[in-house]
Parts: C-alpha cells; structure tokens; sequence
C-alpha cells in the first residue's frame, strides 16, 4: 500500500480548457457572490467561450427559474439564456417524467422554478393530495410553511415517490446563514422515516443532466464547494476544479475527504486558462520544482511534528498567488497520502498544517 498515491492532483501541460469540450460551473461563489460578480468572472467565462467550449451554469437553488438566472447573470455582464442554465428542479422533473406517465400530478412543495419545471416536464404540479398527485418533489421555497409540510408528509407516509431537489442544510442570505432546503427535507424524513432521491448535487442527476444539455464527451466541473460540487464531479466520473472565491478555505482543503478531493486548484475561473502542474514524488516527500522565488519547495509528514516544508519561503508581500497555489497543492499532497485512503485526518494535523502553509495563504485572504 506504500506506493498507492491518495494525492488526488491531476495536471495539464497546456491550458486546463484546451482539455474540454465544455465547463460546467458552479454560481454562487464561482461566478457571483450575492449581487456581486467574482472580480474577473466575467472575462475568464468570455475567454472560455472564445475557445469554442460550451459552458453551462449549473445550480442547485431550485427557487429560480433558469430565466430569472440568467437574467442575473446578463445583469452582471455574463453572455446568458435561459438554455444555459441546468436547475436542481430540472433535474428532478427529468427524473419524475422517466417515472411517470405524461400529464401526471406531481405534489411540487418549493417555488416557481419547480412548478415551472414540472410544467416543462410534461407533468403536472399540484399542491394538496385531494388533487390525487401520483409523487411529491421538494425543494426550497421561501414561503415555505407548515401546511406545504404536512402535505409533504402525508404524501411520503402514502408510499408516493419522493424526490428532493437538494440536500443543502444551509443558504447564505444577507442576514447570515439560513435553512437550506436539506434542514426541511429532513423534517419530512424524520417525520415519515423514508429517505428521498435526490437530484442536485452531489447527487449525479443534476451533473448527467448538464452533460446531456451540452452533448459533451470531456466535461469539467469547476466549484467552490467540496461537499456539493466536487463530491458531485467526483461521483459523475468528472474531473473538478476548486476555486477559492467563495464557501471553501485552506482548512477544510486540507481536511477534504477523498471523495471531496478536487483534481485542480485554483485562484478564480482563471484557472480554466492556465496549466496545472501537481506535485512530484521525492523519495518520502513531495516537491514541487518551482515552489517560489527560492526555487524547489518539498513537504512531507513527520509522524510527530506533523507536516514539514523546506526549501522556498513565500513572497514578502504574501501577493504571490501562484506561489501560494503551489504550496497548498504541496501541502495537500502530503497530508492526504499521508492519511492514506482513510476518510478522516485528525483535527490537530490540518490545524498544523494549516498554521505551516499561512505564511504563504494569508496574503491571498485564503487562510480561513
């Protein structure tokens, strides 16, 4: 087992893009924060574009229509339709229709951009079992309420298929954080004792159905979250991307499990352009040959004092991204082929090794 590599990296030789006949991205973080779009956003998706790749936006928020989505995003400056958007409510309607006769009632506990998928489903959504609904979908609502709730369950305790348009436990509001449509999917799950399908991500329903909007053979996903985006390439077959302008940071980077570990990292959506170059094997280390001004950089474990670094030391200013990426990528590679292919790395070693890549994270404000 000495020789099997639980680094994750993968690397490319020539723009990360020019491997990919399309780009699957991710909104809130990647492309947006809020209201707000991600400083070069919009240039890096022009770019892409330019070089003849298809690009989907790829959402579990399941409360918009792709219309409105889109509109979001022309309102930022992004070339968007609404066929460029892929909803966690498109992917369940798909896989309600494949279950159910056209024209079949479907219980829709969520908003619009549910109900108008299911329309476009060829099914029908209702809101009360008295409307004889043949399943029940749910996803978020901002009106959600104790009524819509109980139909819920009173549709999942009737042995009726239930699907869940995402898991996600939390949504960031500009009063903080917020229930997610996971937090009342699981009121009905404990209250029924049924556990749902689910069609957003990290699911593969929504991620196949992005691939089949753009026909692509050669996908990339590109995230800002290990739990939904990247656990989600990686269960699609996919390879991800990681961008560090929105929920992830260097510690739960370093912590990620292997089922959330991305194949590239980078800065921003810029990194679709460049070439990704992962660490090498150096006996018991890993190097990285060109670390920093300093030349070489190598990492390794050290079974008592936990990640050691050698060789390069970070720019004065802290402003050397490039720098700082390759370091992280270091430090991960040694850290995750370190824990082997065991899920947990104890919370003591990624403090460690949290504290051991800062001189070099912090400049970039990814020391979170």
């Amino acid at each position: 087992m000495a020789d099997v590599d639980w680094s994750a990296w993968a690397e490319t030789s020539s723009p990360l893009v020019d491997q990919h006949d399309a780009v699957l991205l991710d909104l809130d973080g990647v492309v947006y924060v809020g209201e707000h779009a991600v400083p070069g956003a919009v240039a890096a998706i022009d770019l892409v574009r330019a070089r003849d790749v298809a690009v989907a936006f790829v959402t579990n928020n399941a409360s918009r229509t792709p219309a409105d989505v889109a509109a979001h995003l022309v309102r930022l400056g992004v070339t968007a339709a609404a066929r460029d958007v892929v909803t966690s409510a498109q992917a369940a309607a798909a896989m309600l229709r494949d279950l159910l006769d056209p024209g079949s009632a479907v219980l829709s506990i969520g908003a619009d951009g549910l109900a108008q998928a299911l329309q476009e489903a060829g099914l029908r959504p209702v809101q009360s079992m008295d409307d004889e609904p043949q399943a029940v979908v749910q996803g978020f609502s901002p009106h959600l309420s104790w009524p819509m709730l109980l139909e819920a369950c009173v549709a999942v305790r009737a042995g009726l298929p239930w699907v869940a348009t995402n898991l996600d436990s939390t949504l960031p509001t500009p009063r903080g954080t917020a229930p997610g449509n996971g937090a009342f999917v699981d009121v009905v799950r404990r209250t029924t004792g049924v556990e749902p399908q689910v069609a957003g991500k990290p699911y593969r329903p929504l991620m196949d159905a992005s691939v089949d909007r753009l026909r692509a053979q050669r996908a990339v996903v590109v995230g800002d979250r290990l739990d939904t985006d990247l656990a989600g390439a990686r269960r699609a077959g996919l390879p991800g991307m990681l961008v560090l302008t929105g929920v992830t940071g260097v510690r739960a980077l370093l912590a990620a499990d292997p089922g959330e570990r991305p194949d590239y990292l980078a800065a921003d959506l810029h990194g679709l352009l460049d070439a990704h170059q992962a660490p090498r094997r150096d006996a018991a280390a890993w190097m990285v040959p060109d670390g920093g001004q300093d030349g070489p950089l190598r990492a390794w474990i050290d079974d008592s004092e936990g990640l050691r670094l050698d060789g390069a030391t970070p720019h004065p200013d802290g402003a050397d991204q490039q720098a700082a990426l390759a370091v992280l990528r270091l430090a991960c590679a040694a850290l995750w082929n370190g824990a082997g292919s065991h899920a947990a790395i104890s919370a003591d070693r990624v403090q460690q090794a949290f504290e051991a890549v800062r001189p070099w994270t912090s400049g970039p404000g990814w020391d979170r």
